[in-house]
C-alpha cells in the first residue's frame, strides 16, 4: 500500500502556525486574558499578519477554537462506543466523555457563547448534535426515550445541560465530579421523561 503524501514544506509550516496560534489563544482564554489578534500572536510567537493570514478577524479564531474543541470531544464520544448497550447506558458515557473535556474549556466557551452567534455556536456543535440525535433515535426505538417532545429539542437541551454544568463549576458552585453527577441524572431524566412520555407517538 502507497504511503501518504508528506504535505508540502509551506503547508505543513501553515498547519504549525494554526495550531500555535489556537493553542495561544486557548492559554491566554485559560488565564482569562483576552485573546485579541495582538495578544494570540504574541502568545503564539508568530507575527499580527500571520494570525491575520489565517483568520481574518477574532470571531472566525474563537469559531476556528471551538471547532477544534468539539473535535476532540467527538473523538472521545467515539471512544465512548455511544452505539453499544442499552441507550441509556450509552448516553451517560457519551456525556461523561463530552464533559471530560469540555469542562477543561470552561473559559474557552464562556468567551465563544459571548461573542458568537447563535447560528455560528450551532455550526461549531453539528457533529456533536449528530452523535446526540443518533442516540435520542436510536433510544426512542428501544423504547428507552420519550417521544412527546421534538427530538431536535432533545438534542439543544442536553448540550445546554452539559454547557449550564460547565457553567456551574466555572462560577465555583460545584466541583466536576459533583457537575458530572449531577448532569448525567438530569441528562438521563429529560431524555427517559414519564412512562406515557414514552409510548407518546
Amino acid at each position: 500500500m502507497p504511503e501518504a503524501a508528506s504535505p508540502h514544506p509551506r503547508e505543513a509550516v501553515a498547519e504549525r502556525n494554526v495550531e500555535a496560534i489556537l493553542d495561544g489563544a486557548e492559554r491566554l482564554l485559560a488565564r482569562h486574558e483576552s485573546p485579541s489578534i495582538s495578544a494570540v500572536a504574541t502568545e503564539a510567537g508568530v507575527s499580527r499578519p500571520t494570525v491575520y493570514a489565517h483568520f481574518p478577524d477574532r470571531r472566525r479564531l474563537l469559531e476556528a477554537l471551538v471547532a477544534r474543541t468539539v473535535g476532540r470531544v467527538m473523538a472521545a464520544v467515539e471512544s465512548a462506543e455511544p452505539q453499544r448497550g442499552p441507550a441509556p447506558e450509552a448516553a451517560a458515557r457519551l456525556i461523561a466523555a463530552a464533559w471530560e473535556h469540555l469542562a477543561r474549556h470552561q473559559d474557552m466557551a464562556a468567551a465563544s457563547a459571548a461573542e458568537l452567534s447563535p447560528d455560528a455556536m450551532r455550526r461549531a456543535h453539528g457533529a456533536a448534535r449528530g452523535a446526540i440525535r443518533a442516540l435520542v433515535d436510536r433510544g426512542r426505538a428501544e423504547g428507552a426515550f420519550r417521544r412527546d417532545l421534538p427530538a431536535e429539542w432533545l438534542v439543544t437541551a442536553t448540550l445546554a445541560l452539559i454547557h449550564g454544568a460547565a457553567e456551574e463549576v466555572r462560577a465555583g458552585s460545584m466541583g466536576p465530579d459533583r457537575a458530572l453527577e449531577v448532569l448525567v441524572a438530569t441528562a438521563q431524566e429529560l431524555l427517559a421523561g414519564s412512562k406515557a412520555a414514552r409510548k407518546a407517538s
